[in-house]
């Protein structure tokens, strides 16, 4: 009996080891191409990388660490980016429609103008980002940090903000029409 535990543990040991963070042709297809949807490059380190006009639809990049990267006008429709590290990257005119982004770490990016419709922003990191003019309807930004954004004209339509943080934020113009606000009281004001 013992000597049938010693080899399952044995083999369940080898299976773990053999764990993937992401796929290497994945990563080097992004690299020479910028175009890569629904590749699998979790945990992948893309510091600084320069991916303007990036076409990552659908891709997993669940706990990348992408700070300081040019993401300017990527196409991320349907991206999975939970917990990635995006802090100081300029993500101006990005369409992040549907994207995942729960936990995911934006402190200071420059979301200026980005499309994100629907986008799951629960938990985020968003203190100091430069939301003007984003499409934020239907954005779920449950419990995020938006101290200190920039959110004047946004879009924040049916946006969910309950115990969100938005102290210091600037939300002159912005619309804010069925939105539930942190407090759990809805707004219709610019519908």
């Amino acid at each position: 009996m013992m000597k049938h535990f010693t080899i399952l543990l044995a083999f369940l040991m080898t299976i773990g080891s053999q764990v993937v963070a992401f796929d290497p042709a994945d990563l080097q297809r992004l690299i020479d191409t910028k175009k890569c949807s629904k590749c699998y490059l979790t945990d992948t380190d893309l510091y600084r990388a320069n991916l303007a006009g990036a076409n990552l639809a659908g891709a997993n990049l669940a706990g990348a660490n992408m700070a300081g990267s040019n993401l300017k006008g990527a196409y991320l429709r349907g991206t999975n980016l939970v917990g990635t590290h995006l802090s100081g990257s300029n993500l101006e005119g990005a369409y992040l429609s549907i994207g995942n982004l729960n936990g995911a770490n934006l402190k200071g990016a420059n979301l200026k103008g980005s499309y994100l419709r629907g986008a799951n922003l629960a938990g985020a990191d968003l203190a100091d980002a430069d939301l003007e003019g984003a499409d934020l309807e239907g954005a779920i930004l449950e419990g995020a940090n938006l101290i200190g954004a920039n959110l004047a004209h946004a879009n924040l339509s049916a946006a969910l903000l309950e115990g969100a943080d938005l102290k210091g934020a600037r939300t002159n113009g912005s619309i804010f029409c069925n939105t539930i606000m942190p407090d759990s009281s809805v707004i219709y004001s610019g519908c």
